[in-house]
Order: structure tokens, then sequence, then C-alpha cells
């Protein structure tokens, strides 16, 4: 990881909000207003009343019971709806489209926002379908596969925490509402890095995902697909891993890279 005192690029106070952001949503716990002072080579007053200030706009928070930092709930929000504005762009719906069409079923791109999945785009290729998830719609983390990747990848304290926190709410028989279950099968999820939900949120619908990561692995999305169980079975959905993949690959790929038309991300 960059030393974040290089980040700081300037003295102003917005340059110092931000890399304070930056710093806080960089680290795997909560840290003090001390750590981040020196972390960023800034005046110990001056990054308490810097903090004070976030904190009152929810873009960090203090960790539950501690006087140490978290993001906010205003800056998850706000990350939630930058990434699905920059996925909402023709070049990555292009991508999107072009993968629905691959393999003939919906495809939909998931990012977790306040602990439950919010989907930004989705195609559509066929009128029969069980399940449709559309742009601005939200699920819940513990029965969709986007959820699932997403509690995988977080550190094994916090992820066992999350979990035992969550409401499990049973949707359908075979909803897993067992927190142990639940770890169980989201260690499973960490080792392949993907996931499928077995008839988990709504009766009749099968669906796996992969992750759009960043170019330094981050988790930025999921990549995913909802298909009548009619139709593919849950043993089938491992055939469109492959495909989900190349197009999550390709997903990351413009992160860093401008549209040639429009210059767009």
């Amino acid at each position: 990881m960059t030393d974040a005192k290089t980040e700081l690029r300037s003295d102003g106070p917005l340059d110092r909000a931000f890399a304070i952001v930056g710093y806080v949503a960089g680290q795997t716990k909560a840290v003090s207003v001390a750590e981040i002072a020196s972390a960023l080579a800034l005046p110990l007053p001056t990054a308490h009343r810097l903090v004070g200030n976030l904190e009152e706009r929810g873009l960090v928070q203090k960790a539950l019971g501690t006087k140490r930092y978290v993001v906010g709930n205003q800056l998850v929000t706000l990350s939630a709806k930058v990434i699905g504005a920059a996925f909402r762009t023709a070049r990555r719906h292009a991508v999107l489209r072009g993968v629905a069409a691959e393999i003939g079923e919906q495809c939909e791109i998931g990012v977790v926002r306040d602990n439950t999945v919010a989907y930004v785009d989705s195609v559509r290729v066929s009128q029969q379908q069980g399940l449709q998830f559309n742009p601005g719609e939200a699920a819940p983390l513990h029965c969709t596969s986007t959820g699932k990747i997403y509690m995988s990848r977080l550190p094994e304290r916090v992820r066992e925490k999350l979990c035992r926190a969550l409401a499990l709410t049973r949707y359908t028989e075979t909803t897993i509402v067992d927190v142990e279950s639940l770890l169980k099968v989201l260690e499973e999820t960490r080792k392949r890095s993907w996931a499928k939900t077995n008839e988990e949120y709504v009766r009749g619908v099968v669906g796996c995902a992969v992750p759009i990561l960043s170019p330094d692995r981050e988790l930025i999305a999921c990549l995913g697909v909802s298909v009548p169980v009619a139709r593919v079975s849950f043993a089938q959905l491992d055939g469109f891993i492959g495909p989900l993949q190349k197009a999550a690959a390709l997903l990351s790929e413009t992160i860093l890279q401008a549209d040639d038309e429009g210059g767009e991300l």
C-alpha cells in the first residue's frame, strides 16, 4: 500500500479532508484521530477539526462504542452512487449486453450499499424471466450472489460480526438463515472467488456472480446472472462462470481507460 503521507499533495483544507477520507477508507479497522494525524503528517488539532467536520457530514463516523473512526454512511451511499454512474456508460453497458447475449440470460451489475445489494445496471435478453433486477432495486446480502462475494472478501472477524448482526430473513425454503452455515458458504466463496445462490431469494430462480475488481484488486462491484431453475439447474450455473469472469475482466480494464468516444470512463 502506498505510504499515506505521500498522498497529501497540497496543504489546503479540501486536500486534507480528502486525504483523511481516503486514509480511513483504506484501512481494515477503525482508526483514531491520532493515527490519522500521524499517517498524514497533520497537526493533531487540525486533524481533530477536520475529522469533526467530516463526521458532521456523515463522511466518517465513530465505530460503535469507540472513539475510533470508520467510513460514514453518507460516504458509503455516495460511493455506491458514483460506482453506479461509472458503470452506466455506453462502453460498459455494451460489455454487459455482450455477456448477456453470449450466455442467453439476464445479467446485472450490483454493488453493496448500507449492507444491502443495489443493482446499478442490467440487461434482459428474454421476456420469460422469473426475476429481474432493475437499476435502483435492492436485495439482501445473505441470499444473493453479490452479497456473498462482498461478505466473503471481508476480514474474517469483520465477516463473522456482520453475519451475526444481519437479519437473516427467510425468503424461501432454501434461504440460509443459520449463521454458522452462512459462514461456511462464505469461506467456500472466498476460496473460489465466485458465488452461487440456489432459489434463496426467489423461489424458482437460481443465480451466480463474479467480482469486478479495481486495478489494485479491491472489490468494486459484481457481475451476475439470474435464471429460472426450470431452464438452468443450480449445477449448470457453473458453465456461466467463465463468460462472466471474462466480461468482469473487461469491465475492470475500463476503470483506468478513457473511452475513445467522448472520453468517458
